[in-house]
């Protein structure tokens, strides 16, 4: 891997910065790591996508188009067609261009709303998505047929990672658009700057999440991108699962805000349950997380008090 030419899409976002650095540390020259910004190739552009590949060894696929429940509802379309064209053609001309290895990034979205926790990679089609979230689910999660179709077919080296929802400094804390944990800590600290006696939650408080800090996502990313090559899905988690209740508790308490949380139960929870097996990562290349949630909350929450104006 170390001297091959890498495609990262999604190089410049939240995740791509991070597996960008681990790449380095990795024994990646910089020179041989290509990645793109959204205004310099268009991946829903089969054109673009053709010369985004000339010399290029390994693609590692990361871009896509994201955001919290809110976002979900909203545009669940572009969610869909964007992320679905995205990927299925970077796929299909990837194998075309004679790519040596095509790592391709799911989502813990992907699993049916109902699964039994912790999430095993072969409950991913025991059942359907949780809709919020089904569109963007089933857009990624095509990639794995995909990549299991072209394995069977021609060969084609493709794997496929499912990330449970991540977080860390550089997060995207555009209220629009953000996932739970840049929200939440967004909130936190306007309620407290602001004297607000209230802050206001979105749904009960009683489902549960598994975080993983990016920096641990990108060093996962690229140990399996080194070493593994097989066709079957791999979670990628830190085996911890939190409610959101607890989740906001922690946020105030690092934060400093001592207000009442008012929960809006008529706001959705998106998925009941999210905690994965992690067991497959670590068998397969000897991946286990270890930045302890309350170290990376922190971490965050400082990252975003010194870059909030920007």
């Amino acid at each position: 891997m170390f001297d091959q030419k890498i495609l990262l899409t999604g190089g410049s976002g939240f995740l791509g910065q991070n597996v960008k650095k681990q790449l380095i540390d990795a024994g990646v020259s910089p020179q041989n790591i290509y990645y793109p910004t959204h205004a310099e190739v268009d991946f829903t552009d089969v054109s673009q996508i053709k010369k985004s590949l000339q010399e290029i060894d390994t693609v590692i696929h990361l871009a896509a188009k994201v955001g919290g429940i809110g976002f979900n509802r909203e545009k669940p379309g572009e969610l869909y067609y964007d992320n679905i064209i995205m990927g299925t053609q970077l796929m299909e001309e990837s194998r075309k261009a004679g790519i040596k290895k095509f790592v391709a990034i799911g989502t813990v979205c992907a699993y049916p709303k109902f699964t039994q926790v912790p999430f095993k990679e072969s409950d991913l089609w025991i059942g359907y998505p949780e809709e919020t979230n089904a569109p963007y689910g089933l857009a990624k999660k095509m990639l794995l047929v995909q990549a299991q179709a072209y394995r069977q077919q021609y060969g084609f080296n493709a794997i496929y990672l499912l990330p449970v929802n991540l977080y860390g400094p550089g997060d995207n804390f555009d209220p629009s658009s953000s996932h739970v944990i840049p929200a939440l800590i967004k909130k936190s600290i306007e309620a407290k700057d602001s004297g607000s006696p209230t802050m206001e939650v979105w749904g009960t408080g009683s489902a549960s999440r598994e975080f993983l800090y990016v920096e641990d996502a990108a060093k996962a990313i690229v140990m399996a991108t080194d070493k593994y090559n097989g066709s079957d899905p791999v979670n990628l988690g830190s085996g911890m699962e939190i409610t959101i209740k607890e989740l906001v508790e922690t946020i105030n308490e690092i934060v400093g805000y001592e207000g009442k949380v008012v929960w809006d139960s008529t706001k959705p929870d998106g998925q009941p349950r999210r905690c994965l097996d992690t067991s497959k990562a670590e068998k397969e290349f000897s991946f286990k997380a270890s930045t302890d949630f309350k170290t990376g909350l922190k971490n965050t929450i400082e990252w975003y008090k010194t870059n909030e104006s920007i």
